[in-house]
């Protein structure tokens, strides 16, 4: 049996992961290392420890702490680490870049010396289509050889965490991959990113706040179609390779709203535009030939499926909701719209 070290386990992206290896295969056991920040929620696997015992474990730790995830390495005999563990949100990066560059990059180095000195399999580091910065509407997609040009704290400090992990492969041959996303959504996601913020003010017949004129273009990607393409890149990628997983699915931002609307049979009138955030980039796209090509995947949920599927889950999920819209999520996301 293998053992998965999986940093940011209770995050969103992370806990989707998380479920569909253990669902999915008999041959992994997953160690769970999340330090429980806002966006790191404990009922986002709140059965897993109690359906799957012998192959489930979690540990409260920061990645920045070395010693710690060194000795549960040791402890558990580790033979790969997946990085999802980051500070994700651009608006929070905006007004706190030091705290991105804590988690996301001495983060980052703490995991790569820990892998390195044990010697394991493969290090997987889980990145952002936002490294490469911005797309004109003519422009083609990002390819993995496309320059690095982040413009917000946030992608910059993935940026510089993809370039320590590509350094650790050429200095110290330690066996790495990276993977490049387009834009998540799906289950379990904190309500601060765009499509659960929308949800779940047009529930509440709240003001939907769009930034600038809702021009701005996303590529966006079920989460469990990005699970199924991590594990590939994970067992099948090439050591030292870089691969965009992408969608199949832009949009800008005001027509996927719209979307939610008629999914929820709200109308368009509770749509307000807000001042548009500080280097709020245009477009990202993405060329996923490589993986495709390579590792035979694709996504498969396109994005009318993939709302419906989110929808029905908030829905579904009502407690779920409240549990995450704390008071201290509510004073910053008061503040936040605000100061717009």
């Amino acid at each position: 049996m293998k053992t998965l070290l999986i940093t940011g386990g209770m995050g969103f992206i992370g806990s989707n992961f998380i479920r569909f290896v253990l669902n999915l295969n008999q041959e992994f056991k997953i160690i769970n290392v999340d330090k429980l920040t806002y966006a790191g929620n404990p009922k986002n696997l709140e059965t897993i420890d109690q359906k799957y015992p012998k192959r489930y474990k979690f540990y409260k730790i920061d990645i920045c702490d070395y010693e710690s995830i060194d000795n549960i390495i040791i402890k558990n005999d580790v033979n790969f680490v997946i990085n999802f563990a980051a500070e994700s949100h651009v608006d929070r990066s905006i007004n706190n870049p030091s705290l991105f560059c804590d988690t996301n990059v001495a983060g980052t180095i703490s995991l790569l010396n820990a892998a390195k000195k044990n010697k394991i399999e493969k290090y997987l580091q889980i990145s952002t289509d936002e490294v490469y910065g911005s797309l004109d509407f003519q422009e083609p997609p990002f390819s993995e050889t496309h320059q690095l040009l982040p413009n917000s704290p946030y992608s910059a400090s993935k940026a510089s965490a993809d370039l320590i992990v590509r350094s650790y492969f050429k200095t110290f041959n330690l066996p790495i991959n990276i993977t490049r996303c387009s834009n998540n959504y799906g289950p379990y996601q904190f309500p601060e990113k765009l499509i659960p913020l929308m949800i779940n003010n047009a529930l509440k017949d709240k003001e939907l706040p769009i930034y600038g004129k809702g021009i701005n273009i996303r590529d966006w990607i079920y989460v469990n179609d990005h699970a199924i393409a991590i594990l590939k890149v994970l067992l099948e990628g090439e050591i030292g390779e870089i691969y965009n997983i992408g969608g199949d699915s832009e949009i800008n931002n005001i027509n996927l709203v719209k979307k939610l609307l008629r999914i929820l049979g709200k109308p368009e009138s509770l749509i307000t535009f807000v001042k548009d955030r500080p280097g709020h980039d245009l477009r990202y796209a993405i060329n996923h030939e490589k993986i495709t090509k390579e590792l035979s995947w694709k996504p498969t949920i396109n994005l009318e499926d993939g709302l419906k599927l989110t929808v029905k889950w908030y829905l579904e999920n009502e407690n779920w909701f409240k549990s995450v819209i704390t008071k201290e999520y509510l004073t910053y996301y008061e503040k936040q719209y605000n100061q717009r």
